[in-house]
């Protein structure tokens, strides 16, 4: 029997908060099709408190809690089934958490969930392998967050290891990156992946989204380290305020994308990778699919 349903996923990331909302067509417990309904983002930078003082400010807390309460409204209007909020590595180092997590109930009555890096990259990965890509091929999961960058290798479909480091955008930019990290970093994946060969990267985040973009290829496309390179060449040679002016960028990304394009490249040459791709996907699909597939998982909406 077919089942339709409407789910919402939220993201409370480091550069940024997403809300998703999708409606997922399914039969005998098997997804036939997911289609995005409404995707919002708001670019609250909750890491550039968080990452240097280790706590959230009152007043992005404020603007945290007003974003979620806006959510809960859209939620209600797309007669949402259930929802799921799930915070990442800016929440996971704030010693007020629980404070934070009571202003947002307060507010809305809506539940946040602070989730490991671990689980993060599970989530995301297992997305990409329910889309018809091939599971005979050496994969290395690369999410790159403004906290944090999580790692899966993934060999014939199966997740292997995975690894979460405390290197991310906004602590780059904020100089709060200790070199023994980036050491440990580049020690992980090439102790990793030295036994295979032909790895392709995916990459996932809005950074490396917007790499594919301005490769004008599809999600189904590998991108070159070639290109990549060159694209961190012409980007790093421009300003701030030119990469806004001569290239478009949105101000919240303008800042971020260099040291993420870089963190790519070093990927692929730890991993001896000449290719990349970018399914456009990310943390909120991944959640949507575990609304859907999972009884216990998520939290019914019914206001």
């Amino acid at each position: 029997m077919i089942r339709i349903n409407k789910y919402a996923a939220i993201d409370i990331g480091s550069n940024a908060v997403r809300l998703l909302i999708s409606s997922v067509v399914s039969e005998d417990n098997k997804i036939i099709r997911v289609k995005k309904i409404s995707l919002v983002r708001v670019p609250i930078r909750l890491g550039a408190d968080s990452f240097k003082k280790n706590k959230i400010k009152k007043d992005n807390i404020k603007r945290l809690s007003d974003a979620i309460l806006a959510f809960k409204l859209l939620m209600k209007i797309h007669k949402v089934a259930k929802y799921k909020i799930c915070a990442t590595s800016a929440l996971r180092s704030a010693n007020n958490i629980a404070l934070i997590k009571k202003n947002i109930f307060k507010k809305s009555e809506l539940i946040l969930d602070v989730i490991s890096g671990k689980e993060e990259a599970s989530i995301i990965a297992d997305t990409f392998f329910s889309s018809k890509y091939l599971d005979s091929k050496t994969y290395l999961f690369v999410d790159v967050g403004g906290g944090s960058t999580e790692l899966s290798l993934i060999v014939k479909g199966n997740i292997i290891t995975s690894k979460s480091f405390k290197i991310g955008t906004i602590r780059f930019i904020n100089n709060l990156i200790d070199e023994k990290i980036l050491d440990k970093y580049k020690s992980w994946i090439t102790k990793n992946t030295k036994v295979f060969s032909d790895i392709i990267l995916i990459g996932t985040g809005g950074n490396i989204n917007k790499i594919l973009k301005e490769s004008k290829k599809s999600n189904v496309d590998l991108i070159s380290y070639s290109f990549i390179k060159e694209f961190y060449r012409n980007i790093s040679s421009l300003s701030y305020d030119q990469r806004i002016t001569k290239l478009g960028f949105n101000p919240d990304r303008s800042d971020v994308i260099v040291p993420a394009t870089k963190i790519f490249l070093k990927t692929m040459e730890y991993a001896n990778s000449n290719e990349i791709i970018v399914p456009r996907i990310g943390l909120a699909d991944g959640i949507i699919r575990k609304l859907n597939n999972s009884i216990s998982y998520g939290y019914d909406f019914t206001k």
